[in-house]
């Protein structure tokens, strides 16, 4: 059943961040065009994305609550990776010792920090993949190393 929700606003993206720095993110890049993204996401992008996700994530309302509560969607970055030629991105999550930190009062199992988790992360891609397809029409030419092996016809 889709998740019946408005769409939150989206995250306003830090471009002093470096990308780099996060453990779940592996880019070679300096330029990260947070804001010309983040004007994607004001101008529909966001939107579009997050709708498309409702209508097929497992989150219900009650989690999708504890997501808002606690903060989450403003925690989300996204930036350009020149070298892959994609736009990448950070999802929240919500920590191992969650139970420990009492993030939540509604928080009271597994299942629902892994379902949280697992939403974000496939928000994130779904936002990741929308703008690319729809919005980003950037052209760059990498700096690819010279011993790459060649593929083709022989």
């Amino acid at each position: 059943m889709p998740l019946d929700v408005e769409p939150p606003a989206p995250p306003e993206l830090d471009t002093a961040v470096d990308a780099s720095d996060y453990d779940d993110v592996d880019v070679d890049t300096s330029e990260y065009r947070r804001e010309e993204l983040e004007a994607f996401l004001q101008d529909g992008a966001w939107e579009q994305a997050f709708t498309e996700w409702a209508e097929t994530t497992d989150l219900d309302e009650t989690a999708f609550g504890i997501v808002r509560e606690l903060g989450l969607v403003e925690q989300f970055d996204f930036f350009w990776d020149d070298f892959a030629q994609r736009v990448g991105y950070h999802a929240p999550g919500l920590p191992e010792d969650w139970r420990e930190r009492s993030l939540h009062p509604d928080l009271n199992s597994w299942d629902t920090v892994s379902g949280i988790n697992a939403g974000m992360a496939e928000l994130g891609r779904t936002v990741s993949e929308t703008l690319k397809a729809d919005y980003v029409d950037w052209q760059t030419d990498p700096d690819l190393p010279d011993d790459l092996p060649e593929f083709g016809d022989e």
